[in-house]
């Protein structure tokens, strides 16, 4: 990603973004959620280059900028807060996309957000199905964008995406957790017994 064009783009594809311009100054391109009017993405051009300002955890503002030199303290921000995306092509675009979706969850009531938060409250050696996490996190008819947001886990150590199943009690296909049966391997080393794929949903459900 180079581009301003490329970083507006993929900011407003989240739900509620809507771009703004509130300097009079076209170099300034905001995208903001609507719910609360906040910014998770400033777009700018310096020294040649577009710049993004994204929000940060303050615990992940210098895990981004030890890994990546384009990454430093936000231009003109709060510098514990929010860090400046250099986008002069030495940043993989899932890094950079990651960053924006970090930022849009930090001043957003997004759903993936709730539904972080509803995985971490099921207890090891338990599961929740998708519905359920649904239902905990809101809205019990968005059990499609559960799995979504799984799939996009950003902190696995701490969001224990593994504890979710279908209706069934089926576990997840090969391309989570790290391939075939890693889902299983990690529940049953919580205590949890998997049988071809499955698990008890009246014995483990909580």
């Amino acid at each position: 990603m180079k581009t301003r064009a490329e970083a507006l783009k993929y900011g407003l594809s989240f739900d509620g973004a809507y771009q703004d311009a509130p300097f009079h100054d076209n170099n300034w391109q905001l995208v903001r959620y609507k719910g609360n009017k906040k910014a998770f993405l400033w777009t700018y051009e310096k020294d040649g280059l577009i710049n993004l300002n994204v929000k940060v955890d303050p615990e992940k503002a210098y895990f981004w900028r030890k890994i990546y030199k384009a990454v430093i303290p936000g231009y003109h921000q709060n510098k514990e807060h929010w860090n400046t995306i250099i986008l002069d092509g030495s940043i993989p675009d899932k890094d950079v996309k990651t960053m924006i979706a970090e930022s849009y969850d930090l001043i957003s009531d997004s759903p993936s957000k709730r539904i972080y938060e509803a995985v971490k409250r099921i207890p090891k050696g338990k599961v929740a199905t998708y519905g359920q996490v649904a239902e905990m996190a809101g809205d019990k008819n968005m059990a499609r964008a559960v799995g979504n947001a799984l799939h996009k886990n950003p902190e696995p150590g701490k969001i224990p995406c593994h504890r979710v199943v279908n209706s069934k009690g089926e576990l997840a296909g090969e391309f989570a957790f790290g391939g075939a049966w890693k889902q299983g391997e990690i529940l049953q080393s919580e205590g949890v017994e998997v049988i071809n794929g499955k698990v008890d949903l009246k014995r483990y459900r909580m």
